[in-house]
This record gives C-alpha cells, sequence and structure tokens, in this order.
C-alpha cells in the first residue's frame, strides 16, 4: 500500500463533489445564453420556462446569471479526498525537484474532484469518460468513483493504480507546460490521415505513462514511498486500460491503427522505463526505435 499520508495540504486539489446539482445548472446556463443570443425578446417565455426549472431544481437563476454559473461547493473530508491530496502533494514534490535540475521552474495543475459530471475548458464531460487533463486550463479532473470501476470492472485493484493514474495525467500537464503537447498537435494536423494522427497519439499517451513510472521512482528514493507490490498494481492498471484489452473485452476486433493510448504491454514497458531510471530522458517516446 502507498504510504500517502504526508499531512500537507495541497493549495491546487478543488473538491467540488458537493455541487451535485452544478453540473446540469451550467448545462442550463448554457441553454440560457443560447435563447438569449438566438432568439432576444422572443425567448423571454422561454427563459422563465428555463427559471421555473431551475427553481426546481433548488438553484437560484438570478444569481447563476450574476455570477457566471459559477457554484461553491463545500469540500468533503473524506478518504478519497485524502488520498488524492497527498498522491497530488508528492507529484508536486517531484516535478518540482526534477525541473529545479533544469534550472525552470515548476507550476503544477489543479486537480478537481467531481461527482457525475463536469464542465471544464476542453468542454462538458460525464465521469464515465473516467480521469482526464484538460491543456486549455491545465487541470486535472477526477472522479473518485473511477477508483472503484478500476478495482471492480478493470480488475486492478490497490492505491497504486489509483495513485498511477493521477500521475499519468500530471505527466499530460507535463507534456503542456514543456511544449510537448503542443508540437505534438502540430503534428496530428499535418498528418496524413486518421491512423498517423493516432499514433502521435499513442506517443504522448505513452510517455504520460513513463512519467507516471519516473515520479514512483523519485518518491520512492526520496520518501520510502511504496510498499512491495505497488508496482505490480501499477502494472496491472497499465494492462486493464490498454487499447487492445480495453477493445477485446468489448467484443471488438483489436485494430492497432485505432489505438489512442497504447496496447497493454506498450503502457507497461513505457511505465517501467520510467521507473527503472527515473529519468525523464529515457521517456522520448517520439524517437524510440519501437513502441
Amino acid at each position: 500500500m502507498v504510504k500517502w499520508r504526508q499531512g500537507r495540504k495541497s493549495d491546487n486539489v478543488i473538491d467540488r463533489r458537493s455541487a451535485a446539482t452544478a453540473g446540469g445548472a451550467g448545462m442550463i446556463l448554457m441553454l440560457v445564453r443560447l435563447v438569449i443570443g438566438r432568439f432576444g425578446v422572443r425567448g423571454v417565455v422561454l427563459l422563465a420556462l428555463v427559471g421555473g426549472g431551475l427553481y426546481l431544481m433548488g438553484v437560484n437563476p438570478v444569481g447563476l446569471l450574476q455570477s457566471g454559473g459559477t457554484q461553491t461547493a463545500q469540500p468533503v473530508d473524506d478518504e478519497a479526498s485524502q488520498f488524492v491530496n497527498d498522491i497530488v502533494v508528492e507529484t508536486e514534490n517531484v516535478w518540482t525537484r526534477i525541473f529545479a535540475e533544469g534550472n525552470a521552474r515548476y507550476a503544477p495543475p489543479k486537480l478537481i474532484m467531481f461527482s457525475g459530471s463536469v464542465s471544464s475548458a476542453c468542454g462538458y464531460a460525464s465521469a464515465a469518460a473516467g480521469p482526464f487533463y484538460c491543456p486549455a486550463d491545465r487541470q486535472v479532473y477526477l472522479d473518485t468513483s473511477f477508483f472503484e470501476e478500476l478495482s471492480r470492472r478493470f480488475g486492478a485493484p490497490g492505491d497504486f493504480a489509483a495513485a498511477y493514474v493521477i500521475a499519468h495525467e500530471v505527466g499530460h500537464h507535463v507534456q503542456t507546460v514543456t511544449g510537448v503537447a503542443g508540437q505534438v498537435r502540430s503534428a496530428q494536423q499535418r498528418a496524413s490521415g486518421e491512423a498517423e494522427a493516432n499514433r502521435y497519439q499513442v506517443m504522448m499517451e505513452l510517455q504520460a505513462d513513463c512519467y507516471a513510472g519516473v515520479w514512483a521512482n523519485r518518491a520512492e528514493r526520496t520518501a520510502d514511498y511504496l510498499d512491495d507490490g505497488d508496482i505490480e498494481e501499477g502494472l496491472r492498471a497499465a494492462a486493464a486500460i490498454g487499447d487492445d484489452t480495453l477493445q477485446r473485452n468489448a467484443g471488438r476486433r483489436v485494430t492497432p491503427e485505432s489505438f489512442t493510448h497504447g496496447a497493454s504491454a506498450q503502457r507497461q514497458r513505457w511505465f517501467t522505463a520510467g521507473y527503472r531510471t527515473g529519468d525523464v530522458s529515457a521517456c522520448d517516446t517520439f524517437n524510440a526505435a519501437r513502441l
């Protein structure tokens, strides 16, 4: 079990799980604005109907319009929030040190904990989409119910399996602040077709897996962070969410050209490369002889 009870609180974890109606209210607010922009005065009747619906939801529509749709959620001090906080703290510690080695400053991402659905600068998403990183607002989004799904549906239980998921998404933030993500997006736009664009995406995802391995190495090296069996938990998680495994489990034909995250063996291999070396230079998936 990961030794995750660190004590320090991160300023970058935002708990929105208690705002159960925030997602629905946000969608209604977008509808209200669409009606205003499209119909003007003629939309008043529609707005009245929408406003009545908001009141039924227990939401003050006037307050929503004045605040731009922002709702305040009270953080929940439970084991899930403590776990996420401590993993985020350790990613901050590790990447701050790594950036400092290159005479650079690390600006960590925010991690938004939500329940059910969430609105981000990358669009509206439900928990079914899984954890994700949005480069447009440089935030990680996580519904902690995914940890249970990781164990129950994907057969990858354990604290470190969950920690690997967070570290992977933070790896995407590292790609964003170092400019890698922007280069990949440009390459995808120049790609000759979907298969080539997907291959660039796979390279980026595998590098994030490798960065998660680097994090695990550095956390263990400096903070005695891992217990026996933790790395195996991470490898099981990496295998469980490989594209080939997901396609096979869904009863589909395995089609490598459609992969966007990498095969199970690839994800395990690149996580292991990062963990064995603790060196970000080992994570150059874009120039590797094989993925």
